[in-house]
């Protein structure tokens, strides 16, 4: 078994401005034991995805605050696709009316998490899903990163 801690990117899709939910996220995540990739505000799905596979992560999380949800994950979710990323989990928090969640759902994401998900929850379902795909250890030594703004 590998002593490689689960990497995690938590990306800010669309021109939403608002990140302290994210990084709120981010800290709960890396304090867990997890190591996390931050993109910083403002990416394209395009961006979000190929940032993904640069950083070698293991889960893509979307923080979504400003609408635009169900878009930025359907265009985020095709580009892994089309990127042959398959294997990497989607999820996504923030500002979701309760009846998009399952239309998020069908658009790829594996777990949704509206703003009033404690953060505890956060990170126990985010440790069950990489558990479950089994390619590294859910938990290990936290660290955090920032990828590079514009890659």
């Amino acid at each position: 078994m590998s002593t490689v801690p689960a990497r995690v990117l938590v990306a800010k899709p669309g021109l939403d401005g608002h990140d302290r939910g994210a990084r709120l996220v981010a800290r709960a995540l890396r304090d867990a034991g997890f190591e996390v990739v931050y993109t910083g505000l403002r990416q394209t799905p395009e961006e979000v995805a190929q940032i993904a596979l640069d950083e070698d992560v293991d889960l893509v999380g979307l923080s979504i605050l400003a609408g635009g949800h169900l878009g930025l994950t359907r265009k985020v979710v095709d580009r892994l696709r089309s990127l042959d990323a398959t294997h990497l989990p989607v999820v996504v928090g923030g500002v979701i009316p309760e009846e998009d969640i399952p239309l998020l759902r069908e658009a790829g994401a594996a777990a949704v998490f509206p703003s009033s998900t404690p953060l505890d929850e956060v990170v126990r379902v985010i440790d069950e899903l990489l558990q479950a795909d089994g390619a590294k250890p859910a938990k290990a030594p936290g660290t955090a990163s920032v990828a590079p703004q514009g890659a």
